[in-house]
């Protein structure tokens, strides 16, 4: 069931499961009492009015409702909490499966998919504890009381009550028709609406090319399933709801025929009815709930296999980590290293070492690799098979946060926060003192950005139309990285976004950034690279040469050819 399995999620909270089952149960009796004195206060008012006192006896009703309102209410409150804390605690554990996942998982499954999986299911695990919890409890303690009572005011009409609720679990079970067709019917409504987050996405590239919906053939066919299920449910349902209506609202006539069986006081018989026909109202909102409870448990039910599937996913992926808490030096190697996704290996069998304190470029074709390699380096994937290891351990023996805190990657696309420039920078180091991260910005060759600001450090990036170019963010994020003092670099094409003012000043702060580190470059521009201390060309997955810059153009290599067909590129004109 449902309810065991998202006890493990919020052990410390079971209790007010417990306890609001027990305040349900007890609203429960303080209703069904409510309804002993109805039924003494009709029976006093048809047949003996003299001698009443209906405000003492209308009280007792008012007084017994309202208990078990409060009590009620009391019950939703702790599910409610419950329900918080499960919704929380879910979406932690989502967040500590995401934090601890390799990049393979998410190179594999959609970000968007990964987000509307734990938060959108997340909620209806919430629905189903905060109010399902009070509502089921309700819809059989109500009706299960209530047997007691219809047979304490008549034995005929309690068979008629218990008649009434064995043939109302079979009317609603036809009623809410087949649980696989309730299957197709998620998955469909997954798929279209995975599909209307695309569609959005893609409005303006459809806008440009006059294109319509059904230039998106899956999200129009998705659209189209989903209509033709949804109608076809409701329409197998429409016949057992008319006759659930029909049945719960016409039932309690039957009790009109007792006086015909026996021939008793009609005003006791009068006022036996109208009770029941009162009564009768308590069985119909129970089975309402049930109905409901009954789609909601589903939703839940399946979101919480669907978390569960992703938590799983996730932890096949997650990145090991060992106890070693100091990285004493930026020396690479790689030692017949292996990888790729399931049977598509990107890498086979790479061995290769980099000293430490030097500058590599990684070059090759799009596709070569390049980019994998500087990802293993970081400890973004794991290895199919074969061993890097960085300052003389693998990266699987450091301990969680050593490769974070001591390799530094500087991309293309920088991105800052929406807060300001110290602490943009203060991210890189959190413990750094204010002397510290000043410094980092010098380096940075950030002072001419700060000089154009009042608020020099504090100005906030975003806010009141401060804006900053490719250049000045990037070399906000390298003012990052030196403060972050890392003793691996790694750069992807760092000065691509610069323009032609911000080129110089970019250059320097990335010579500051790489002094006395290893630096491993990804070489987009080939006129970057030509004073790195080693270029290692990638083919396929493999290092197929290395040297400086002078020794392969020297002679008949990849790079040669690489270099003359940049240098083409760059000379290829419009005319």
């Amino acid at each position: 069931m449902i309810y065991k399995k998202l006890k493990k999620y919020v052990p410390e909270k079971l209790w007010c499961a417990y306890t609001g089952i027990l305040m349900t149960f007890l609203s429960a009796v303080f209703i069904i009492i409510s309804y002993y004195y109805i039924y003494h206060f009709l029976r006093q008012i048809i047949m003996d009015y003299s001698g009443m006192n209906m405000i003492s006896e209308a009280s007792k009703i008012v007084f017994y409702l309202m208990l078990g309102m409060v009590t009620y209410f009391m019950a939703v409150f702790l599910t409610h909490i419950l329900a918080f804390r499960l919704e929380t605690n879910l979406k932690k554990e989502g967040i500590r499966h995401i934090l601890s996942s390799s990049f393979s998982f998410f190179d594999k499954n959609e970000s968007g998919r990964v987000r509307k999986i734990i938060d959108d299911n997340t909620a209806l695990t919430h629905m189903s504890v905060a109010h399902l919890i009070p509502d089921l409890s309700t819809a059989v303690f109500i009706p299960i009381l209530g047997i007691g009572l219809s047979f304490y005011v008549d034995w005929r009409m309690g068979l008629l009550f218990v008649f009434t609720l064995f043939s109302g679990v079979g009317i609603t079970r036809k009623m809410m028709g087949e649980m696989s067709f309730m299957e197709k019917y998620m998955k469909a409504a997954e798929k279209m609406n995975a599909g209307a987050v695309e569609y959005v996405r893609g409005i303006p590239v459809l806008k440009i090319f006059k294109a319509n919906i059904e230039a998106l053939k899956d999200f129009y066919k998705s659209v189209t399933d989903y209509s033709k299920l949804a109608l076809y449910y409701s329409m197998s349902c429409r016949k057992w709801y008319v006759i659930f209506q029909v049945f719960f609202n016409a039932i309690y006539l039957v009790a009109l025929f007792f006086g015909y069986m026996e021939n008793k006081n009609s005003y006791e018989l009068l006022s036996k009815f109208v009770f029941y026909a009162a009564f009768n109202g308590v069985i119909l909102v129970s089975f309402m709930k049930i109905m409901y409870v009954g789609m909601n448990v589903f939703q839940a039910s399946s979101s919480i296999e669907k978390i569960e599937k992703i938590f799983e996913e996730m932890s096949k992926e997650k990145l090991k980590s060992g106890t070693v808490e100091e990285m004493k030096s930026g020396s690479i190697e790689f030692k017949n290293v292996s990888f790729g996704y399931e049977e598509d290996l990107i890498i086979n069998d790479l061995s290769f070492k980099l000293e430490e304190g030097k500058q590599y470029a990684l070059v090759g074709a799009s596709g070569s690799g390049k980019s994998t390699i500087a990802k293993l380096i970081s400890g973004f994937y794991r290895l199919n098979s074969g061993e890097i290891t960085i300052g003389g351990h693998s990266l699987e023996e450091y301990k969680e946060g050593v490769l974070a805190k001591n390799i530094a990657n500087v991309f293309q696309d920088a991105k800052l926060f929406k807060t300001t420039i110290f602490e943009n920078v203060k991210i890189g180091n959190p413990k750094a003192g204010y002397e510290e991260i000043m410094e980092a910005l010098r380096l940075a060759q950030c002072d001419e950005i700060l000089e154009k600001f009042k608020t020099r450090e504090e100005t906030v990036i975003g806010a009141k139309g401060v804006h900053l170019s490719g250049g000045e963010v990037q070399r906000i994020t390298i003012a990052r990285a030196i403060l972050k003092d890392a003793k691996v670099i790694i750069m992807d094409e760092a000065s691509a976004a610069a323009d032609p003012e911000n080129e110089y000043e970019l250059q320097k702060a990335l010579s500051n950034l790489m002094r006395k580190r290893t630096v491993i470059m990804i070489a987009h521009r080939l006129s970057s690279i030509k004073n790195v201390d080693e270029i290692l060309v990638v083919d396929s997955g493999k290092i197929i040469e290395r040297g400086s810059h002078s020794e392969l153009i020297s002679k008949d290599s990849r790079y040669k050819v690489l270099q003359e067909e940049y240098k083409r590129a760059n000379e290829w004109r419009i005319r």
